[in-house]
Parts: structure tokens; sequence; C-alpha cells
């Protein structure tokens, strides 16, 4: 048979009390009042409106070069964006250019496809076994 249940201590409350403003004094020291708000470079559409009762807000409206700066470099490469990967994820394909160059004329490392009589007269035999299918 189960081992009958303990009874509890009851709460103490001054204890409970102690405990939480020691956490909240922790999470004050840390935590950094936000106030620097500016748009979001991820959102597809702005609409931006001018200052309730201003004067110099025209019909054609003023373009804000702040904001047009935020908005290209939000839809940059990463590689544009940054010198280095900022991830591991982007490490993969960072640096793209080939490390041998490209010699077609190297026989060692480029094997263009060739075609002998044999396998030349059976691309043509294929195209137009195909060609006479599709007529059908």
């Amino acid at each position: 048979m189960a081992a009958p249940a303990r009874e509890k201590d009851p709460v103490n409350i001054v204890h409970q009390n102690a405990i939480l403003c020691e956490t909240i004094k922790k999470e004050q020291r840390t935590q950094k009042l936000y106030t620097s708000y500016s748009i979001n470079p991820f959102k597809k559409m702005y609409t931006l409106t001018g200052k309730p009762n201003s004067v110099h807000d025209s019909a054609d409206g003023e373009e804000d070069g702040n904001f047009l700066r935020i908005i290209k470099r939000a839809y940059q490469e990463p590689v544009k964006k940054f010198e280095s990967p900022q991830t591991e994820a982007q490490e993969i394909g960072w640096y793209y250019k080939p490390l041998l160059p490209q010699d077609r004329e190297d026989r060692r490392l480029n094997y263009p496809r060739k075609n002998s009589e044999i396998t030349t007269y059976m691309d043509a035999a294929w195209r137009q076994k195909e060609q006479q299918e599709n007529l059908q």
C-alpha cells in the first residue's frame, strides 16, 4: 500500500512576499526602458501619415531619408548587410566564389559531354519516337 500523504506546512505569506520583492528587484536591475521607437523594416506595406495640424505636409508629401535607408537595408542580401555570417546557417554558402578557377581548357577538371556515333543515332531515334507518340 502507498504511504499516507504528509501534511503540507501552511504557506508563510511573509516569506512568499519577500521572495516576490527580491525577484522584482532582480528584474528591475537588468531591465532597461525602451523609448527609441522606429519603423519595422520587415513589414511589407507602409502608410505614413503626416503630423496632425502640420502646415508643411503637402499633398505630394516628403521623403524620409532615414525610413528609405532602413527599408533598403532590410531587403538586401545578408552578404551585403554584414561582413561575416551572423549565424551558423549563414556560413553555408557565405563564400560563394569557387576555390578553383573555371578553366574549360583544363582536361583534368573539365569533362565535356561527348557523343559517339551510337549515342547520336539513339538520340535521333528517341526524338523521332517521341514525336510520333505526341502526334497520335
